[in-house]
């Protein structure tokens, strides 16, 4: 699908007054500098997917790192195992980043969905005043009438040789009987003090700025920058019972203990081994 341009008249899509759509010329204002990580900021109207869109600009040379894609809706979102992402127009942030850590080992860009997790829930507590817990690797919890609900999730994708986009999807203003399923959440159900998107995109969008440059500048060592332990401080999945559900149709069933030098999730089964997961789904099957 084509993305269209948010400046696009559409008086249907204009209809709710308390999603207003994004000011791009804000946005760029406050975030594209010299010296600075962003060097574009793009808001599109509707299109299918973010992530696949800048994925396509990088391979055919059309996006630099630091290229930000914002769409107002998605009409093919998509999260982990190829799972669908949607929500009603301008009720969340949805948008992607191209970053390009040539300097850093390519066997530590494993951190970064771990590092732009770390990044959105510094930026949210900050701009939205909502206390914000990771679920290993990449869903963004809050909490709603006392239960734990996702409000946020994070995809990364390999755009060439040396790049990656990174997408984030969070609920901002969904209401209640707008909930995709029983355990979405939203900033707005979990007692935001703001639910104004302009804000919140800069706070995150800043944020995952400060953190990657600390990043890099490490060479990727997660332990030397302080995002390892950020991490593991933020990880509501560390010290639960879980269910780890892996490629192969295999499942392992263990406390989470760690989160390793690599950024994988370390179970203690049952059998007394400890074992890493690089890739899975994880369910919590009990509170911390």
């Amino acid at each position: 699908m084509t993305p269209r341009d948010a400046s696009e008249p559409n008086g249907s899509r204009w209809s709710d007054l308390d999603r207003p759509p994004l000011n791009v010329t804000a946005l760029r204002r406050g975030l594209v500098r010299e010296g600075g990580l962003w060097s574009e900021v793009e808001v599109v109207q509707r299109t299918g997917s973010t992530n696949s869109d800048l994925v396509a600009r990088a391979a055919e040379g059309r996006a630099a790192e630091g290229a930000v894609l914002v769409a107002e809706e998605q009409t093919a979102g998509r999260g982990r195992l190829d799972r669908q992402w949607s929500a009603p127009p301008r009720s969340g942030l949805f948008f992607s980043v191209l970053l390009t850590p040539g300097e850093v080992p390519v066997a530590r860009w494993g951190w970064l969905p771990l590092l732009t997790g770390v990044a959105v829930a510094t930026g949210l507590s900050r701009a939205a005043g909502v206390d914000t817990a990771l679920k290993w690797p990449n869903d963004l919890l809050v909490t709603v009438g006392g239960e734990e609900r996702k409000a946020g999730g994070i995809l990364a994708e390999r755009a060439g040789d040396d790049g990656v986009v990174i997408g984030v999807g969070i609920n901002v203003s969904l209401r209640a009987d707008e909930l995709p399923v029983p355990t979405a959440g939203s900033l707005g159900l979990a007692g935001a003090v703001s639910t104004d998107r302009d804000p919140l995109l800069r706070g995150v969008l800043r944020s995952l700025e400060e953190w990657y440059g600390k990043w890099r500048a490490a060479g990727g060592d997660a332990g030397a920058c302080g995002l390892h332990e950020a991490y593991a401080a933020g990880c509501a999945t560390l010290g639960r019972v879980v269910r780890a559900e892996l490629p192969g149709d295999r499942a392992v069933v263990g406390e989470a203990v760690a989160v390793d030098g690599d950024g994988r999730l370390v179970l203690a089964t049952g059998e007394g081994v400890q074992e890493p997961v690089g890739a899975g789904d994880i369910v919590h099957l009990r509170p911390a």
